[in-house]
C-alpha cells in the first residue's frame, strides 16, 4: 500500500531519490478523464464512468468484477462511432441502478449534417443482480424527420485479476478467446494458470444488425417522435445455455430484495435537509456492500479494492451498526469464527486462534501470487473480534449466540495471550512471518506507518498503541460473557489480565513530554514517540485513566491535530506528517467515528461536537454527499471544500457507517438488553441539529420510536411509540 525511497548514484554524481513500488500499491499515474459510478450485489461489482462505458475513458478501475476477476473490460457505446454528449447521470437513492441520460452530436456523412445534435434522447439504464449486468438502452427521436444512425457498443475483456489491475506485473497468464455463439449472443473465454475456467457471456435483446467477437452494432430508421429500446445482459460464471432473466422483472425482483433486507432496520430522520441526505446515502451504500455469505450478511469493505471479506474492516462496520442493526455483527462474527485460523502458516501469516485479515477468490490469490487467498496479517482482528462478541451480546442478550461462538473467543484470548505475545511482556505483538505479507498489520499498515521521532521506521515485533486498549476491552467483555456461560473463574481471571495491562500500559506508553501516548513501542521496547490518532483510539477502549484521557483529548482538538474537518492520523509537526499521505496526516471518517465514541465515553460532549460538525460539513462538499474512505489533511479555509485524496475508495463501509456513529456518540446512546433499557448518556446534539427521530430502535424483541429536542446545551426526550417491554431514560452523570 505505500512506496519507499531509495537512493541511486548517477554518472554525473549527483544523487536522485526513486520511489520503488512495494507489494500492493495502489498507484495513481493520472487523472480520471470523467467521474466513476460503482454498483454492487453480493460478490459482484462494476465501475462504469459517468457516460455509462467501461474502458472508454483513462484513470478509472473500469470493469465488471466478480470474485477478484475483471469479467468486461470494455463495454462503450458510440452513435455513428461517434461518443454521444452526456446529458446526466445519477445513481438512484438507494444505489438500485444508475441512469445516464445522453444524447447524439452532430452526425456528418460526405461532409453534411444528417443529424443535428440534440435529436435523440439516449437513456442508459443499469443494474446488478445474482452475477449479472443488466442494460436497457432506450432511444427516442425528438426531430421532425426520420432518424437513421448505426448505434454499436464495443466490447472487450482481459480476464485481469483485480491485483492486475491494481497495478501488479505477472510474469505469465493463462489464454483467452472470445466466439459468437448464436445470432444474439458472445462467449468469452479464459484458461487461468490456476487450471479455472472463467466465462462471460454476453446477450442482445433484439438481435443486433451484424455481430462480431467484440462489437454489436444496431441500424436504427427511427421515425419522428417514435420510441426503441436494446437490452445487453453481461453475466460471469453462468452455466452453459442459462438465458438472464428479463430485464424489468429482475430489476422489480433486484429492488424487492433491497427492501426486504433493510427491513426492521433503525431509521433516522432529523432537523437538517443535508444531514438527512448524508445519513441516506450512508444506508444506501451499506446496503450495497452487505454480501450474502454462507455464514449471514457480511458489510464487503468497499469499492473497487476491498469487494470482500475483510476481517477488520467488516468488525468495525459491524460495530458501528451495533445500533441500527446487531445482524448485522452476527453475520460478521459467525463468518470470521468459521474462518479462524487453525494451523500455522507463515505464508498467510497464521496462527491457532487468529481471525481473518483478507480473503481473495482471484487467480493470484490462488497461485500464491499474493498471499490473499486466505490471510491473516492483522493484529487487530483478533481482540477485535472477541471485543465485537462482547459488546453484541450485550446489545441483544442473544446468549444462543454466545455459546456457538464460546470456542471461537476462547482460540482468540488464547492467540492474544499466546502466539500473539510471542516475548511474553503483557502486549500483543506483530511482525510479518514472510516477506510477502504486509510489513504493519494494524490498520495504518503502509510500510512507513509506524515510526519514531527522527523519523526511523520502527522495527522488530511491534506493539500498538490502540491494539493494547482493543485487548483490554475485549478482556472485560470477555470476562461478562464468561459470566453468562457459568464460568466465574474464567471471568475473574480475564478481568485481572484487563486491570493488569492498563496498569503496565500506562508505564510503558504515556509520554509525559509529549502530553500523550506514544504511537508504538519497536522490538527494543523504544516508544515510538509520535502524536498520532491511534492514542485517540485508546478512549474508545476505556482503558486510560481519566486525567491523561483529558489530555489526549485537548490535544486532538488542537489545530495540529484538527484539520477543521476531522482529526489527522498524524499530528502536524511530525517528521512524517504528510496530508496527502494514506495514513501519516490524512483524515479517516471511521478513525474520527472511534475518537468520538471515547470523546464521548470520558463525557466529552463538547469535542464530540466539533468532530460530529467537521465531518458533516466535510461530507455536504463531497459527491453524493458520500464520506470517502479518507480524504487530506490539509487545514480548513474559508469558503473551501476538503481536498480529496485520489485512489480512496467510494464507498468504503466504515466510512458510510461513521455518521451513524457519530450520532451515537452525540447521544450517548447504551444498551443494556438485561435490564430491559436503553439509556442515553450525556446527551448533546450538535448546533446544526435542532430534533433528531430515531424509528424502531430495538432491544431484543421490544423497539421504541424516541423524538430527541435540542435545548442549547441539554436536550429533551420524547417517547413516540413504543412496542413490547422497554425503559428509556436520561442519564446526566459521567
Amino acid at each position: 500500500m505505500s512506496a519507499e525511497v531509495v537512493t541511486q548514484i548517477i554518472p554525473t554524481s549527483q544523487a536522485i531519490e526513486l520511489v520503488a513500488e512495494q507489494p500492493f500499491y495502489i498507484p495513481m499515474t493520472g487523472p480520471a478523464a470523467r467521474p466513476r459510478r460503482s454498483l454492487k450485489h453480493d460478490d459482484t461489482f462494476i465501475v462504469l464512468d459517468s457516460h455509462g462505458d467501461i474502458g472508454a475513458s483513462a484513470g478509472g478501475p473500469d470493469g465488471l468484477f466478480n470474485a477478484d476477476t475483471r469479467y468486461l473490460a470494455r463495454l462503450e457505446l458510440v452513435l455513428d462511432e461517434l461518443q454521444p454528449l452526456l446529458l446526466g447521470s445519477n445513481l438512484r437513492d438507494d444505489n438500485s441502478s444508475l441512469t445516464v441520460d445522453l444524447t447524439n452530436p452532430d452526425i456528418y456523412r460526405q461532409g453534411r449534417i444528417v443529424l443535428q445534435k440534440d435529436m435523440l434522447h439516449i437513456v442508459r439504464t443499469l443494474f446488478l443482480w445474482r452475477g449479472t449486468a443488466y442494460q436497457r438502452i432506450g432511444l427516442q427521436n425528438h426531430g421532425d424527420r426520420l432518424a437513421s444512425f448505426d448505434l454499436t457498443l464495443l466490447f472487450d475483456n482481459d480476464f485481469a485479476d483485480l491485483f492486475e489491475v491494481r497495478g501488479e506485473k505477472r510474469p505469465r497468464r493463462g489464454t483467452g478467446s472470445s466466439k459468437l455463439v448464436g445470432p444474439a449472443d458472445v462467449m468469452l473465454e479464459y484458461w487461468g494458470l490456476d487450471g479455472v475456467v472463467r466465462a462471460t457471456a454476453l446477450h442482445f435483446d433484439p438481435r443486433p444488425t451484424r455481430l462480431a467477437a467484440n462489437a454489436a452494432t444496431w441500424h436504427f430508421d427511427l421515425k419522428p417522435h417514435h420510441v426503441s429500446s436494446l437490452f445487453v445482459a453481461v453475466s460471469c460464471n453462468k452455466p452453459a445455455g442459462s438465458k438472464p432473466a428479463r430485464f424489468f422483472s429482475g430489476l422489480l425482483a433486484h429492488r424487492r430484495e433491497m427492501r426486504r433486507s433493510t427491513a426492521d432496520t433503525t431509521s433516522v430522520e432529523t432537523s437538517n435537509n443535508i444531514f438527512n441526505e448524508v445519513l441516506c446515502q450512508s444506508m444506501a451504500d451499506l446496503n450495497m456492500l452487505m454480501t450474502d455469505t454462507p455464514q449471514g450478511r457480511y458489510p464487503y469493505a468497499g469499492i473497487p479494492w476491498y469487494s470482500t471479506t475483510f476481517g477488520r474492516d467488516g468488525i468495525i462496520t459491524a460495530l458501528q451498526m451495533l445500533w441500527i442493526d446487531p445482524r448485522v455483527a452476527r453475520g460478521v462474527l459467525k463468518r470470521l469464527a468459521f474462518h479462524q485460523a487453525k494451523a500455522a502458516d507463515p505464508l498467510d501469516d497464521a496462527e491457532p486462534g487468529k481471525i481473518l485479515h483478507e480473503m481473495r477468490g482471484g487467480e493470484m490469490a490462488a497461485l500464491r501470487e499474493v498471499p490473499f487467498a486466505h490471510y491473516y496479517g492483522s493484529v487487530d482482528a483478533t481482540p477485535l473480534f472477541v471485543l465485537l462478541a462482547g459488546l453484541y451480546v450485550e446489545h441483544t442478550g442473544d446468549e444462543e449466540t454466545l455459546a456457538e461462538l464460546w470456542p471461537a473467543i476462547e482460540a482468540a484470548l488464547g492467540w492474544i495471550d499466546g502466539a500473539g505475545d510471542p516475548d511474553g511482556d503483557g502486549f500483543v505483538e506483530y511482525q510479518r512471518a514472510s516477506e510477502q505479507g504486509l510489513a504493519n498489520q494494524g490498520w495504518k499498515d503502509s510500510y512507513d506507518a509506524i515510526f519514531h521521532a527522527d523519523g526511523r521506521l520502527a522495527e522488530g515485533y511491534i506493539a500498538l498503541a490502540e491494539v493494547q486498549g482493543y485487548v483490554f476491552a475485549a478482556k472485560r467483555l470477555a470476562a461478562r460473557c464468561a459470566l453468562r456461560m457459568g464460568l466465574a473463574e474464567k471471568a475473574g481471571q480475564l478481568a485481572t489480565e484487563a486491570q493488569t495491562l492498563a496498569e503496565r500500559f500506562e508505564e510503558a506508553f504515556w509520554c509525559e513530554e509529549l502530553g500523550t501516548y506514544a504511537l508504538a513501542l519497536d522490538g527494543a521496547k523504544q516508544a515510538c514517540k509520535v502524536r498520532s490518532s491511534n492514542a485517540g483510539q485508546l478512549l474508545f477502549s476505556g482503558m486510560v485513566r481519566e486525567d491523561r484521557a483529558r489530555k489526549v483529548a485537548a490535544d486532538l482538538m488542537r489545530p495540529h491535530f484538527f484539520s477543521g474537518w476531522g482529526i489527522r492520523t498524524v499530528a502536524r509537526g511530525e517528521i512524517r506528517h504528510n496530508p496527502m499521505s494514506y495514513h501519516n496526516g490524512s483524515i479517516w471518517p471511521h478513525d474520527n467515528a472511534l475518537i468520538a465514541l471515547g470523546l464521548s465515553r470520558y463525557g466529552l460532549k463538547h469535542s464530540v461536537e466539533h468532530v460530529f460538525k467537521g465531518l458533516f460539513e466535510a461530507a455536504s462538499y463531497m459527491d453524493l454527499r458520500q464520506l470517502p474512505e479518507l480524504f487530506c489533511g490539509f487545514q480548513r479555509e474559508k469558503h473551501r471544500g476538503p481536498t480529496l485524496y485520489p485512489v480512496a475508495c467510494a464507498p468504503q463501509a466504515w466510512a458510510s457507517a461513521t455518521p451513524f456513529t457519530l450520532l451515537e456518540a452525540a447521544l450517548g446512546l447504551e444498551f443494556d438488553a438485561d435490564r430491559g433499557e436503553i439509556r442515553l448518556r450525556n446527551p448533546h446534539l450538535p448546533a446544526f441539529l435542532n430534533e433528531v427521530i430515531l424509528r424502531e430502535l430495538r432491544l431484543k424483541d421490544a423497539s421504541v420510536d424516541l423524538r430527541i429536542r435540542r435545548h442549547g446545551d441539554d436536550v429533551s426526550l420524547e417517547v413516540l411509540r413504543k412496542r413490547g417491554h422497554i425503559q428509556v431514560s436520561i442519564v446526566l452523570a459521567h
